[in-house]
């Protein structure tokens, strides 16, 4: 099947807010100083009235198993990846256009008390991806930067919050490179208290002449570096465009999700889970477009010849977004160790997929026992979006936590086998 390829466009569009490129150094400059911003209206997000009713209207709809809860958490504009805190006292909403969100559970009743504009003075751009380390630094990454937040979970009820600049403006991609495609980075601080971070690259399927400067910057793989941003490496390559990622507490192992090549047709090739072992280790793009199937721009190149192919092949053009590992001692035992992710859903398919949360089990030798399966569904309404899942985060009481940006709220997932 042919479809129109805006993604195969190469683009060097660059997605700025006029009102963030004036204010974007003063502010960033007095906050870094522990100044004072000037004062401004900070509102709150309604959690109750029309939009909240729908809401839980459309959740009645979907189908979790046996025993399993799925009720509306918060009201979240734009929601797309999440971080919770550390301490469970706030949990972070990015979104793919200006703001970032702080959801408050004030007396962890399992419901979002108060969704407010995290860091309202500071202008951001593209801020999808958040992430915490252990002990409560909280990293942003956006389309072209990475700033910090010490002690976000506690110091957020301020407009003005301590910030530094991990990977300065303009320095985690080249400026040339910056897109309206494929830039909704995702982070992680691993085991080894370093800073994960997936870079996806703009096009369907790049130009020969740019895979030397995507693999010097790791566009199209993951990076890693030391939590000040030092030490910057290429940790992984050979992906198109990555988005959700997470630790194996077992065995330490990185996997992530990538999406991949659009207009082969409907039915291929598969998005792809992948687990990443060691650093250097490439997954085969663009020579391969998913799975074992090539692309046709690099099917008469010789491919690398250590290539990792996918841990497991998902539908074709589903959008695997979210990935965590649950870790949390709610669920029953068998999903202990399980991968829980998303499908955000197909654009470019006649009968629309995904939509949808999903599991897999693992066996013992940390391998995946077979293909992700249905966990939670009904988004998808005989081809009519209900919502799109983005994100899937464990929640500090073991439930999950599951964002959407097509509706803008989180939902959260419980059990307790009734």
């Amino acid at each position: 099947m042919k479809v129109p390829l805006f993604a195969a466009l190469a683009t060097t569009a660059i997605l700025t807010c006029p009102a963030a490129t004036y204010a974007q150094s003063d502010n960033l400059k007095t906050l870094k100083e522990f100044h004072i911003t000037p004062p401004g209206e900070w509102p709150t997000v309604p959690q109750t009235g029309p939009q909240a009713d729908k809401v839980r209207q459309i959740l009645k709809k979907i189908k979790v198993p046996q025993g399993f809860h799925i009720e509306l958490y918060a009201l979240v504009p734009d929601a797309r990846h999440m971080a919770v805190g550390p301490q469970g006292v706030v949990t972070i909403v990015g979104t793919r256009k200006s703001k970032v969100y702080a959801v408050t559970d004030r007396t962890r009743s399992g419901v979002g008390d108060e969704v407010k504009e995290f860091a309202p003075t500071l202008p951001k751009r593209l801020p999808n991806g958040p992430c915490f380390s252990k002990d409560g630094f909280l990293y942003i990454v956006e389309q072209n930067r990475i700033l910090s937040y010490p002690a976000a979970e506690f110091f957020y009820e301020s407009p003005d919050v301590a910030v530094g600049e991990v990977v300065p403006e303009g320095q985690l991609i080249p400026k040339e490179e910056e897109s309206f495609n494929h830039t909704a980075r995702q982070c992680r601080v691993g085991p080894d208290n370093k800073l994960y971070v997936e870079l996806g690259q703009p096009y369907n399927v790049p130009p020969k002449e740019k895979l030397a400067l995507y693999e010097k910057f790791g566009m199209g793989g993951i990076i890693r570096m030391n939590q000040d941003g030092k030490e910057r490496e290429v940790y992984a390559m050979g992906m198109r465009n990555p988005t959700g990622m997470d630790f194996n507490p077992k065995d330490n192992s990185l996997w992530s999700n990538d999406n991949q090549v659009d207009g082969m047709g409907e039915d291929i090739p598969p998005g792809e889970m992948n687990r990443v072992e060691k650093k250097g280790e490439n997954f085969g793009f663009p020579w391969y477009g998913g799975g074992h199937v090539r692309t046709n721009e690099y099917k008469d190149e010789e491919p690398p010849a250590d290539v990792v192919f996918p841990e497991v092949e998902q539908v074709a053009h589903a959008a695997d977004l979210g990935l965590t590992f649950y870790t949390g001692d709610m669920f029953p035992a068998e999903y202990k160790g399980a991968i829980f992710s998303t499908q955000h859903g197909s654009w470019n398919r006649t009968v629309p997929v995904g939509a949808r949360v999903m599991v897999t089990f693992l066996k013992e030798d940390g391998h995946a026992a077979g293909p992700s399966k249905p966990f939670a569904e009904g988004w998808n309404d005989n081809g009519h979006y209900l919502g799109r899942p983005v994100d899937v985060e464990q929640y500090w009481d073991g439930s999950l936590l599951v964002s959407d940006d097509l509706v803008g709220a989180v939902y959260r997932i419980w059990y307790d086998g009734k």
